[in-house]
């Protein structure tokens, strides 16, 4: 486990994450991060839940439109 200090950043408040944890994370600066409620308490992830439901559909409609989609692409 990590421990992250909160840290005054203009009027607002920010935790800086050290470099070990960036490179785990695969992000960099500028990079968008999510915190998620789990059961367990929550959870800062480079992964956006709501983006991969929308990816899962649109991939189930190429999936099924495949022969559309081609001739689309011509």
């Amino acid at each position: 486990m990590t421990s992250l200090k909160l840290t005054r950043i203009g009027n607002s408040v920010g935790v800086v994450l050290p470099k070990d944890v960036l490179a785990r994370l695969r992000l960099g600066e500028g990079d968008a991060v999510y915190l998620t409620e789990s059961p367990d308490g929550y959870r800062l992830t480079p992964y956006d839940a709501e983006f991969e439901r929308q990816m899962e559909a649109a991939r189930r409609v190429m999936k099924r439109r495949r022969a559309a989609l081609r001739e689309l692409a011509k």
